[in-house]
């Protein structure tokens, strides 16, 4: 049986330049599509401690350790036949170049540059979408397909696998995802907009406003417990197509194109007088942010189409 590390704590996104210590759980979660690739291996997950809810029970994963100085020795003593590094700060990249393994994807140290490059030949697209801001607003491929020919395989519709079982039961229509992390506030929708979409949509569809913030168990228990999401790029985007819920999607400084939606939902883009859309940047300098030229009145045409279109009965 092959052995596996999986090095994907959350600290920078797998197609993104920006470094953070802040635990990106959304790349963390859509990274379990490569499990599909490992089946019937030994799987050791490397994650940091906030993204590890998102892996426990997970049915392909053996060992999930917690990025820090015990499992750093631990992993010394160990001989992987493969690892994955889709993490790009340098003192992780530093580790897993220390490691002993037969097989090498993902990001690598180069320590004559002082910089990151590609771990193996098919990794190569990884690093250019990182840098060049201009190929990645034109890429029209999907991460999963991207990730795929970075390890050599190919992507055939796998999907996320998330270990953990929701307790919770459909109770609303439509489930308002409406937060976004403190690390890309230009993804939000502005509050008076989800206001005014309550107000069109209240005598049609059941409502709720997003739960569960102080726990990632309990968020997911809400999002199973409504039969359509509309989120903007989150966390709540990947959960949503993890649990398999229509979903209506707000886009704006990221691109649409790198989420494959597997036929449950579609997004909206911005009727915007800018040409920077997809800017690629967390801060906005625009007086009027581009999702602000996301209306109302457009998504709820978008949640009317979800219903009628996959011909589910709302619950008003």
């Amino acid at each position: 049986m092959k052995k596996i590390l999986i090095i994907k704590l959350g600290y920078s996104e797998t197609l993104d330049s920006m470094l953070s210590l802040t635990t990106s759980l959304g790349d963390v979660l859509r990274t379990t599509v490569i499990l599909h690739f490992f089946k019937g291996s030994h799987i050791t997950w490397l994650v940091d401690k906030n993204a590890r809810p998102l892996l426990e029970n997970n049915k392909y994963i053996d060992r999930i350790w917690v990025y820090g100085p015990n499992i750093v020795g631990q992993l010394k003593k160990e001989k992987f036949n493969i690892i994955v590094n889709l993490e790009k700060l340098p003192e992780i990249c530093l580790l897993s170049d220390s490691l002993r393994t037969k097989e090498y994807f993902g990001f690598k140290f180069n320590n004559l540059t002082n910089d990151i490059y590609n771990g193996c030949e098919g990794s190569k697209r990884l690093i250019e979408l990182t840098q060049d801001l201009d190929k990645k607003r034109r890429n029209k491929d999907c991460w999963q397909k991207i990730m795929a020919e970075a390890l050599g395989r190919e992507w055939r519709g796998q999907d996320y696998v998330l270990g953990y079982k929701p307790k919770s039961v459909i109770k609303y229509d439509v489930g308002f995802n409406w937060t976004v992390g403190n690390k890309w506030r230009n993804k939000a929708w502005p509050r008076a907009y989800w206001e005014r979409l309550e107000d069109l949509i209240k005598n049609e569809y059941s409502i709720s406003w997003q739960q569960g913030l102080n726990s990632i168990y309990e968020y997911i228990d809400w999002i199973n417990s409504c039969r359509l999401i509309v989120t903007a790029d989150t966390l709540g985007l990947h959960l949503g197509l993890a649990l398999k819920k229509r979903i209506v999607a707000l886009f704006g400084p990221t691109s649409p194109y790198e989420i494959y939606f597997y036929d449950r939902g579609s997004f909206l883009l911005p009727e915007a007088p800018y040409k920077c859309i997809p800017c690629l940047t967390s801060h906005c300098d625009k007086e009027k942010q581009c999702l602000e030229y996301i209306v109302p009145e457009k998504v709820k045409e978008r949640i009317e189409d979800e219903f009628k279109k996959n011909k589910i009965a709302s619950k008003v």
